[in-house]
């Protein structure tokens, strides 16, 4: 077999704590069933803490927002309510949902489009609105003067921003405000000042570049002086999200696949995934064409980290090359922050039983593995991640002693290595159970420590974020993944079904 190509899952925290308690994994898929998804809430809180301690160390006041459209799970928003965490909703049922949830207006902000029945509920309830074009700002103003509403608690979410005197332009989104019209908004603004009460402006980019995040942040900064010009008074400025998440333990693994990749696409090494899959990259008369169409599973920077690199990050030399913190705290302008994705970091698993395991029909080194999920309950390729499942032998068959230990962080490369369980590694595609050609839980050949066995359990990490709500469903009668949350209590885990958990009765030790 050729040399393994490894992308070794970073697995830290409480993720990492239940992962070394392969038997209490197992027996909670045998109750609960395969496809399972484990959701910890107290890991989700600390993350919070975290992104909080962030703003403390800058010295700047504001709140820590959790996207909701991350993650449907109750627990997990319970939970944050439990917290100094806000919550940032963009639909009715998240509203209501976040609401439901232990919430209280002042901490749910409504962003991205929305219904006439979202923006009605959240003026009456209270809930800031982050308008996202002239025509909402519009039709917002209508149902507070039509309904006898309160007055709304408004920010303006702002796009297309550009930076004085250097060639960096924000990408093309059709979310937000353009800068180019916030003159035009403004004026709005104050036509509806009767019912309408500015608080701040806002941003969100679909984006990793810290460079972009840097200059939106500057131009809503001298958004906010334009408000100050018109005699209004905000004092938020809303950062958004994109703070993402490392998924691998090494940099050195990504470096080598991704580069494995573009010599599979020019036909330099063998297919790296079914079909031949280039995930974006093409051969052009041996010229590689395209773009990787994945998300960059291993960051040098992410989360709590990245946003301590955006707000350290020099504005321009109009304003003095000073960090941009530093401005924010020259005008005392609170900073929100919307994470979703880098909120959930080590925040779940999802959890799925090996039903089968045959050789291809054309013979080769290679296995074919069917386990008892769909790819919508593994939903990592879905959106771009690439990461290796952890394997836990079924206890009782004299591999599980064998597995490296994962009580303290990411995973050792004893787990991978040559010789593990005295078998050494083996390829494998890993298979949903739809009869269904498309069915691939992971397109690209997978390299697991040992064979795997019928019975075994695959853990995926790090779904919390995404992977488990975004496209479940219950294709061909298969049931859709259950929810459970975990906690440690007294020197154990407890768990209970999502719904059920609440922090009044089920909230964990501290961190």
């Amino acid at each position: 077999m050729a040399e393994p190509l490894y992308l070794r899952a970073r697995v830290e925290g409480q993720a990492a704590a239940l992962l070394a308690e392969p038997e209490l994994v197992h027996s909670l898929v045998d109750a609960l069933e395969s496809p399972l998804n484990v959701v910890l809430p107290e890991q989700a809180a600390a993350n919070a803490e975290e992104f909080g301690a962030v703003l403390g160390r800058h010295r700047l006041k504001g709140r820590v927002l959790f996207a909701h459209k991350a993650s449907a799970s109750s627990a997990l928003l319970r939970r944050l309510a439990d917290t100094a965490a806000g919550v940032d909703v963009a639909s009715l049922g998240e509203l209501q949902h976040a609401l439901g949830c232990g919430f209280a207006p002042d901490r749910i902000t409504a962003t991205g489009p929305k219904s006439p029945q979202c923006l009605w509920l959240a003026a009456r309830s209270g809930v800031t609105v982050a308008v996202d074009s002239a025509e909402e700002l519009d039709l917002l103003a209508g149902l507070l003067r039509g309904h006898a509403l309160p007055r709304c608690r408004t920010m303006l979410r702002l796009s297309g921003f550009t930076a004085p005197g250097v060639r960096v332009r924000s990408r093309l989104s059709r979310f937000g405000i353009p800068v180019a019209a916030l003159e035009d908004a403004l004026d709005r603004v104050v036509r509806y000042g009767d019912v309408l009460d500015l608080v701040g402006v806002a941003y969100h980019l679909d984006t990793t570049s810290l460079t972009e995040k840097a200059t939106a942040l500057e131009g809503c900064l001298r958004a906010l002086t334009a408000c100050r010009d018109r005699e209004l008074s905000p004092g938020i400025v809303d950062i958004g999200g994109g703070f993402g998440i490392s998924y691998l333990a090494h940099r050195e693994d990504w470096d080598t696949y991704t580069s494995a990749l573009s010599a599979a696409a020019l036909g330099t090494r063998p297919a790296l995934a079914w079909g031949g899959h280039g995930y974006g990259l093409r051969n052009d008369k041996g010229t590689l064409r395209g773009s990787l169409a994945l998300y960059p599973s291993w960051r040098p920077a992410a989360g709590a980290h990245y946003l301590d690199e955006l707000l350290s990050a020099p504005s321009s030399a109009q304003l003095g090359g000073r960090p941009l913190a530093a401005l924010a705290l020259e005008h005392l302008y609170d900073v929100h922050a919307e994470p979703g994705r880098a909120l959930l970091d080590q925040c779940g698993l999802t959890l799925a039983t090996v039903q089968e395991v045959r050789r291809p029909p054309e013979g080769g080194a290679d296995l074919w593995v069917r386990l008892a999920a769909k790819a919508d309950d593994i939903a990592l390729e879905e959106h771009g991640v690439l990461l290796d499942p952890v394997l836990l032998p079924r206890p009782g068959t004299g591999e599980a002693a064998d597995q490296a230990p994962y009580g303290t962080g990411s995973y050792g490369v004893d787990s991978y290595g040559a010789g593990s369980y005295g078998r050494g590694p083996v390829a494998v595609h890993l298979f949903g159970h739809l009869c269904l050609e498309t069915d691939l839980i992971t397109r690209r050949l997978v390299h697991l420590p040992r064979a795997p066995r019928p019975g075994d359990v695959l853990a995926f990490a790090n779904t919390a974020a995404y992977c488990m709500d975004f496209h479940a469903g219950r294709s061909q009668r298969h049931p859709a993944a259950r929810k459970v949350a975990l906690w440690r209590s007294g020197g154990s885990w407890k768990w209970c079904l999502d719904e059920a958990y609440w922090p009044t009765v089920h909230k964990g030790e501290p961190q």
